[in-house]
């Protein structure tokens, strides 16, 4: 059998070109069918537009309250756990309605996983805002920036008003508020409370295929009973704080040992360079003020010392402070609104940082700028200029310890307890002393008819011992955190100590070394100061210039630290 027997009959000639001049037409017309096909949300919104409101009203029927909220309710999200299968449809469609920029979201959804063996438990979690009955961003924001509906409950973001300070960022325990570098400003989400005001569901809860998300109306005397016992979300910050009105429900038992796939991740947060230099130089100038007025009060310094070191003190120091509000200002998005810092005074420890540190600086210029006119006033009576200083101190303090109280709120375990007033202040006592020492040298340097070793002399004995276990002290309180590396459980003290030793670990080296290498300088001064001989002026001289470089910048080493080894419970994640 030949090749062409095991063929098919070909076609006659005709019938195969008819068949050939109508395949491109049958494939077009194909296509033009193809096209006219909606795809289901095409035919969703058809439906939607020639249909009335009244029989378009059952798709959200179930999505929505039947009622408004009444007298001790509002709305709040309800989250089926069993129906949500982690899709991330809605956070595509809040992410279209409301315009987001690329890697800005309003809703994110993570995972919990736990169980043992065969009866292992995968959960997935979509997270927004919570609308709390008490929001930390709105308690934290110096600028009233947020405001909560007294009929329905919704914490909106003002953005007009805000000017990118971030601080709701820190002091939101669910991470909600984001930061947008691009605007300056940060936002968040408001429950599409504009769709709600006309009888449609948020972008979420339309979008989801399994209508995972619903809005109810809650009783808010049951969300703090449920907030009492911690009846939440597992893995979640505990609610005890502000008091979240989210309902995640399931019809299934949840394992106890529930965690988010991302529990056992530790990243460093954002450094926040210009709040580092704000808060060491703002510590530094008010410590050398602090340290200056003990001496002069403390007859420690003979009339004529204190005269000759007055100015090259509080000038120095007001300097350092200047420095300090000037560089607070490029932390904020829109520095040009920063005068609105005040609105919050009433609640918010931000605004009273800056009241206290502007009224602290007025002070400071002017007893600086008495002192370098040398004022007929101070130096005819003691009392005014005794007065006027303590009052450049008190402000200082106050500023400082508004400081402390503006992480302290924000409830985060890194924050909390005596570790930050006891860094802040010790920071303010060792930097102000070394600041101090260093000003000391300035008129010694620059006039004949003071030596160095005359200068350094009130400073001799107690004063570098002071300054010596200031500095011992504040070693030892940072090296504390590394206790919580043999904790058993994986604590948010132990992340953050993990971090000190793995990412940041070059951080931790240099800011220990440095704090070392000023100790060591610390040492050799007060060994120098105690000798009578003026041969030991240019060598005083280089131990205080390297003791103060060394302390200055492990101290800003440290505040590095502060803000990147700060892991702070939040919503559960996806897996990393």
């Amino acid at each position: 059998m030949t090749a062409t027997a095991l063929l098919p009959d070909a076609p006659p000639d005709s019938e195969a070109r008819d068949r050939l001049a109508h395949r491109p037409l049958a494939l077009l017309a194909q296509l033009l069918d193809d096209q006219q096909d909606l795809s289901a949300v095409e035919r969703f919104a058809q439906r939607c537009e020639t249909e009335t409101g009244h029989s378009t009203a059952r798709f959200y029927r179930d999505l929505l309250p039947a009622a408004p909220p009444k007298d001790g309710e509002q709305y709040a999200f309800e989250v089926d756990l069993d129906l949500c299968s982690g899709c991330k449809a809605c956070v595509t469609a809040c992410h279209n309605l409301n315009g987001l920029d690329d890697g800005e979201t309003f809703r994110d959804v993570g995972i919990l996983h736990g169980g043992v063996g065969d009866s292992t438990v995968i959960q997935h979690v979509t997270t927004a805002c919570h609308h709390c009955l008490e929001p930390a961003c709105m308690q934290a924001c110096p600028v009233n920036a947020y405001e909560k509906d007294p009929l329905t409950g919704i914490v909106r973001h003002l953005d007009d008003q805000c000017f990118g300070c971030q601080y709701c960022t820190l002091a939101c325990p669910y991470d909600v508020p984001k930061y947008n570098r691009q605007k300056g400003i940060v936002r968040k989400c408001d429950m599409c409370s504009q769709r709600l005001a006309v009888g449609e569901p948020p972008a979420c809860a339309q979008a989801c295929p399994h209508q995972a998300i619903r809005i109810r109306t809650v009783s808010r005397q049951e969300v703090v009973q449920d907030c009492e016992t911690n009846l939440f979300l597992p893995g979640a910050p505990e609610p005890q704080h502000t008091l979240p009105t989210t309902n995640y429900k399931t019809r299934r038992p949840l394992p106890r040992n529930l965690l988010p796939a991302d529990y056992f991740s530790v990243q460093a947060n954002h450094s926040h360079p210009a709040l580092v230099v704000m808060l060491v130089l703002t510590q530094l100038s008010v410590g050398t003020f602090l340290v200056d007025y003990l001496l002069q009060e403390g007859g420690m310094t003979n009339s004529a010392l204190a005269a000759a070191n007055r100015p090259y003190q509080a000038g120095g120091a007001l300097v350092a402070g200047i420095v300090a509000l000037a560089a607070s200002t490029l932390h904020l998005g829109r520095p040009q609104y920063a005068f609105r810092a005040v609105v919050g005074l009433s609640h918010s420890w931000l605004s009273r940082e800056i009241v206290c540190f502007s009224a602290f600086a007025l002070l400071a210029a002017v007893y600086a700028v008495a002192s370098w006119q040398r004022s007929d006033l101070l130096e005819a009576s003691h009392s005014v200029q005794r007065w006027l200083g303590g009052a450049v101190v008190l402000a200082g303090l106050s500023g400082v310890a508004c400081s402390v109280m503006i992480y302290r709120s924000t409830r985060r375990p890194c924050w909390t307890g005596p570790t930050t007033p006891l860094k802040f202040f010790l920071t303010t006592a060792v930097l102000g002393s070394a600041g101090s020492l260093l000003l000391a040298l300035v008129p010694a340097a620059l006039t004949t008819d003071l030596t160095a070793a005359t200068a350094i002399r009130p400073y001799a004995g107690l004063g570098v011992q002071a300054l010596l276990l200031a500095a011992v002290a504040k070693l030892a309180c940072e090296a504390l955190q590394f206790v919580h590396l043999g904790a058993r459980n994986h604590t948010v003290l132990k992340r953050s100590a993990m971090l000190m030793i793995g990412p940041l670990r070059r951080w931790t080296i240099v800011r220990f070394a440095l704090g070392l290498l000023g100790v060591a300088c610390l040492l050799a001064l007060r060994e120098l100061s105690t000798s009578a001989s003026e041969t030991n002026g240019p060598w005083l001289g280089v131990a205080v210039l390297v003791g103060f470089t060394s302390l200055l910048a492990g101290e800003l080493c440290e505040r590095h630290l502060f803000f990147t080894a700060s892991v702070a419970p939040r919503m559960p994640g996806g897996i990393v």
